[in-house]
């Protein structure tokens, strides 16, 4: 079979048909004829059946070439043959041969299709190296011809020059190596000069090139160098991005970004520069708490520092709290103001950065949105910076207790938290309800402590008090006072018009825009502080007026007086006379009744008034800066005037004798006014007071002692008229105290909560409104002894009515009673040099010795036994005297129940009928005063039974009084 195999190789392009005639004699016979070929391809023979014969086959017969297969084959035969043992032997190998030849007929045409395209190939391979052979030939026939034309120098030279190209490229790549290897050092000293941008830029240009030279051992190497060297300068970048935190600057973050976007890594970078703000303000506040807290120990114990910020907090003590405090908001709002610049970097010049190669290849899309993501990122830290912010102070706040702070301290803890929201509303627009609850709850503590602090000493004030005038200047207004100050600077003429332009600007332009290039909005509050000196006292009580205290004096040696105090009016401020001053003749002509020593409208208050304005507007200050408790506070503000109210009554108003006259001199509002402080406030227990009701001591908490009058101050003298100074004192500093309440309503209901304005609008319509109704019942009790009213009763009794003639002469009693109240006008003008007594005074204490002297008038004519008619024309005389001398003394008109007197006078005349329609239209005289009219006018002239009837219907009118 392999004789086959190499034969089949050997022929060629034969075809297995032609190739047989080619065998040997001895393979000729091996192989089959065409006939029989054919005879075996027609003739159908059984797969298996010839496999089987193929393997029967000896294996020596596929042995090699040098078998010889006749010799095997006879070398076989017996010693004996048998004819048809051979012939059988015969057939058998025949039918081997036939199967042979079958199968390696049937491979050969199997194999057919591969053979001519292997031919082909032969055929294609023999045209090539024939054309090879023609190249190679015309070659060596060309460099015949150059050896032949070129001579050898020709040849060195050309080699030499291609030499030369070769090394200078060599020069260029070696120059790019030593560029390549000194780059570090220079990538250092732009890192040094915090040239971001430039050295990133360089990094990667160097990474380009190397990867150019990448097949040079030293370069591969230096490959891995520059990547660890751009993350190192990405480390780098990292802390100059921190740096922005506490301290922008403009070029710097200019920098940053541009090597930040060099990178395409602006999203990382905003991520980054959160962190760092977070991180930032945690580190900021515990180093400030930590150095107070440090310096306070007075070690540098590291204890300290292993401290959460919560108990470190703890460790601070008052005296340093609010020093800490001022810093801790100033480096808060370093932080704030760095994340402010930052925003506004990138709404305006983020732009302006040239565009990275990055930007370039991905296109504006992918730019638009990175700065998208920027501006949402930037837009959400704002609220989440903030509330970091208030949550660390918070916990500062939270950590002490302020309650036993002083006033203007604590004051000045609220101006700055006030101060830290204004921050944080123009910061995110936030409403700060974390800082708002803990300086509210600190607040309700402190206040309360305050004010109860504040009352016992308004009690102590006020049992100290004498009543005596504090001299104020005539232009004395509350607005001049420290604790005013912030009402008073929009209004104030006093304000620099540098002032006024500061704060109008500051009212339009953010505290961010303000200080932006410096300065700090938490270093205004030292210059607050030391704001100019207050000066609202008087010198000596009579500023520079002493013409007008000669004028009432008639004071006519000034020869002491300085010239400048000569004038008509001296201006306070500039020292000059005005054009229209006030003359002596001026002074002199006014009423007489309003009764002035210096200066007319000079307010009268005392030192315990000024004190209770002073604390109001405390209080205010406390209210404007937190309005949470602003209920409570004005609530405590109404305590205040409540007991400086209720302690007026009790010293000079309350007299349950003349209180019993019916006459209304306190009203039912006034009287509701004052058993509410009573109950609400005044503790009654303490006071010695009795009561059937027990108050639990939570409530007894609230309540002060009623405040007792000074021992120093005399009532009951009547060359002072009854003490009438010091309850003028008394009496009109309370009204000018409810004049300022009332000053004030507009500022308070402008900052009360709008569920809470129902108890300020009654506040002020039963409280404050009824101040000056206290004027009766006080002067009330001046005016009823002031006048000898017993004695009038006694002169009237001597007085005989059942004259027979018509008199022409008036009774003594008249002139006795006009002579006291001359006595009474000359008493008010000796007083009225030491005390100013306004017109709205002297007017009622008029009124109520004239309503006071009338009634007892009548009282006399009610205790008369027998009349005439000659004497009911002495009593018309007698009163008409009374009136035209009194109206000399006073200037009131009408005057004061005139016709109460005449009224009844002239009830003498009346007939029995028309008497009985009169007792029942009045019903103001008394019981014994209508019975006597009964009795004296009618007695002789009805009988028994109309009388009775009279006396019925006087009976029925008094049933309702009782």
């Amino acid at each position: 079979m392999q004789k086959i195999k190499s034969l089949m190789t050997r022929q060629g392009s034969k075809s297995p048909q032609d190739s047989f005639h080619d065998l040997s004699p001895i393979e000729n016979f091996r192989i089959p004829t065409k006939e029989e070929l054919r005879d075996l391809r027609e003739k159908a023979t059984d797969p298996q059946a010839q496999q089987e014969l193929i393997n029967s086959i000896e294996d020596v017969y596929f042995s090699n070439d040098s078998f010889d297969i006749v010799k095997y084959e006879l070398e076989k035969l017996p010693p004996v043959l048998s004819l048809q043992d051979v012939e059988e032997y015969r057939d058998k190998l025949k039918q081997q041969q036939a199967a042979v030849s079958k199968k390696v007929a049937d491979l050969i045409l199997e194999k057919q299709p591969s053979y001519v395209k292997e031919l082909e190939r032969v055929t294609s391979l023999q045209t090539s190296l024939q054309l090879a052979s023609v190249i190679c030939t015309n070659g060596r026939r060309h460099l015949n011809t150059a050896k032949e034309g070129f001579t050898q120098a020709s040849l060195g030279l050309l080699a030499n020059q291609r030499k030369r190209q070769q090394l200078i490229g060599l020069l260029k790549s070696l120059r790019t190596i030593k560029t390549l290897q000194r780059t570090d050092v220079r990538l250092s000293e732009m890192l040094e000069e915090e040239d971001y941008p430039g050295a990133i830029q360089l990094c990667l240009e160097c990474q380009k090139a190397a990867s150019t030279f990448k097949h040079y051992s030293c370069i591969s190497e230096l490959n891995s160098k520059l990547q660890d060297t751009l993350e190192q300068i990405e480390e780098q970048l990292d802390v100059a991005l921190s740096k922005i935190c506490k301290n922008f600057d403009f070029a710097h973050y200019t920098k940053v970004q541009q090597a930040y976007r060099l990178l395409g890594k602006t999203q990382t970078a905003m991520d980054q520069l959160h962190m760092h703000f977070t991180q930032a303000i945690h580190n900021t506040v515990f180093q400030v708490v930590l150095g107070y807290v440090e310096l306070c120990a007075g070690n540098t114990d590291t204890k300290f520092q292993k401290l959460p910020y919560k108990d470190l907090c703890t460790h601070i003590t008052s005296d340093s709290y609010i020093p800490c405090l001022t810093d801790l908001c100033k480096a808060l709002w370093e932080v704030m103001l760095s994340y402010f610049r930052t925003m506004e970097w990138h709404e305006k010049y983020e732009c302006e950065i040239s565009p990275s190669a990055s930007d370039i290849n991905n296109g504006a899309e992918e730019s638009n949105f990175d700065r998208n993501y920027i501006k949402k990122k930037l837009e959400h830290g704002l609220s989440r910076i903030w509330q970091d912010v208030q949550l660390k102070v918070k916990t500062y706040l939270l950590g002490t207790d302020m309650s036993n702070f002083k006033y203007d301290d604590f004051i000045f803890v609220l101006d700055i938290i006030s101060r830290l929201m204004q921050v944080g509303e123009e910061f995110c627009g936030s409403k700060s309800e974390v800082l708002q609850e803990s300086i509210r709850k600190q607040s309700v503590n402190y206040f309360k402590n305050y004010h109860r602090t504040r009352l016992e000493e308004l009690r102590m004030f006020l049992e100290n008090e004498t009543w005596e005038l504090c001299p104020v200047k005539s232009s004395f207004s509350i607005l001049q006072l420290h604790e005013f100050k912030c009402l008073g600077q929009s209004r104030s003429p006093s304000m620099s018009p540098s002032k006024q332009c500061s704060s109008a600007d500051s009212a339009t332009v953010s505290l961010f825009e303000q200080f932006t290039n410096g300065g700090n909005p938490f270093e205004m509050q030292a210059a607050i502080k030391d704001d100019e000196a207050e000066d609202v006292l008087a010198a000596n009580g009579y500023e520079s007026d002493e013409l007008e205290k000669s004028a009432y004096q008639d004071y006519d040696s000034d020869s002491d007086v300085p010239e400048e105090l000569k004038r008509d009016y001296v201006d306070e401020q500039t020292g000059d006379a005005p054009a229209k001053s006030v003359s002596r003749e001026t002074l002199k002509s006014r009423k007489r009744s309003d009764y002035s020593l210096n200066k007319v409208n000079a307010p009268i208050l005392t030192n315990t008034t000024l004190n209770v304005i002073r604390l109001v507007g405390k209080y205010m200050q406390m209210m404007t800066m937190l309005k949470p408790i602003a209920f409570d506070v004005i609530h405590c503000m109404s305590q205040l005037f409540d007991y400086y109210m209720y302690a007026v009554y009790t010293f000079f108003g309350r007299n349950d004798a003349f209180e019993s006259t019916g006459l209304g001199l306190s009203s039912s509002r006034l009287r509701t006014t004052l058993n509410r402080i009573q109950e609400s406030l005044i503790d009654l227990e303490l006071s010695g007071e009795n009561t059937a009701s027990l108050v639990s001591s939570e409530e007894r908490k609230e309540k002060v002692p009623s405040p007792h009058l000074s021992q120093l101050v005399n009532l009951a003298s009547s060359g002072t008229l009854y003490g009438l100074a010091e309850r003028v004192v008394a009496t009109e500093s309370l009204v000018f105290l409810a004049e300022q309440f009332e000053f004030l309503q507009t500022h308070l209901d402008s900052v009360m909560p709008a569920a809470k304005k129902p108890f300020l609008q009654q506040f002020y319509s039963q409280t404050v409104s009824t101040a000056s109704e206290l004027r009766k019942p006080i002067y009330w009790i001046v005016a009823a002894k002031a006048i000898d009213y017993e004695q009038l009763l006694l002169l009237m009794t001597n007085v005989k009515w059942d004259v027979k003639e018509i008199m022409s002469q008036h009774n003594v009693y008249v002139d006795a009673l006009l002579k006291e109240f001359e006595q009474f006008n000359k008493k008010l003008s000796e007083l009225s040099k030491h005390v100013r007594i306004p017109l709205a005074v002297s007017n009622i204490l008029w009124e109520h010795c004239i309503r006071l002297a009338n009634r007892t008038l009548v009282e006399g004519y009610a205790n008369v036994k027998k009349c005439s008619n000659e004497g009911r024309a002495l009593m018309q005389l007698d009163f008409q005297q009374f009136l035209m001398k009194l109206e000399k003394l006073t200037d009131i008109r009408p005057i004061p129940d005139k016709e109460f007197v005449e009224t009844y006078i002239k009830a003498y005349y009346l007939t029995e009928n028309d008497m009985e329609r009169w007792i029942k239209e009045h019903r103001e005289y008394s019981t014994k005063q209508l019975t006597n009219l009964v009795n004296v006018c009618l007695g002789s002239h009805i009988n028994k039974k109309a009388r009775q009837k009279l006396l019925a219907a006087i009976d029925d009118n008094d049933r309702p009084k009782r």
